[in-house]
């Protein structure tokens, strides 16, 4: 039997092989969180839901966002007229394994 190694997110229980994918994973979620939280608390009738969607969306796209506000607005659109690419270099699919696979 093998043993192997692998890191799980607490905040939404992804798991990964190493430990700055799962630190990288887990440090986004926190951005969406707060993201999350401005939103619910700048925005009058938004649903908690939909504020967590855009919290997320923002937090994963944070590197083209901040190229934004830099002066570059055309790249928050350049994944739009991209097809089908991950949002992200670290897909979770990529970096997680299932528990049965572990025993």
């Amino acid at each position: 039997m093998a043993v192997v190694t692998v890191w799980k997110c607490d905040r939404d229980g992804a798991m990964f092989d190493n430990k700055k994918d799962a630190e990288e994973h887990d440090s986004m979620l926190e951005l969406a969180a707060n993201i999350t939280s401005l939103i619910e608390n700048q925005v009058d009738g938004l649903d908690e839901e939909s504020a967590e969607k855009i919290g997320l969306v923002l937090a994963k796209r944070r590197d083209a966002l901040a190229k934004a506000c830099k002066g570059k607005p055309d790249v928050l659109l350049e994944e739009l007229t991209q097809p089908n690419e991950p949002s992200d270099s670290h897909s979770n699919a990529d970096n997680l394994t299932q528990l049965s696979e572990v025993s």
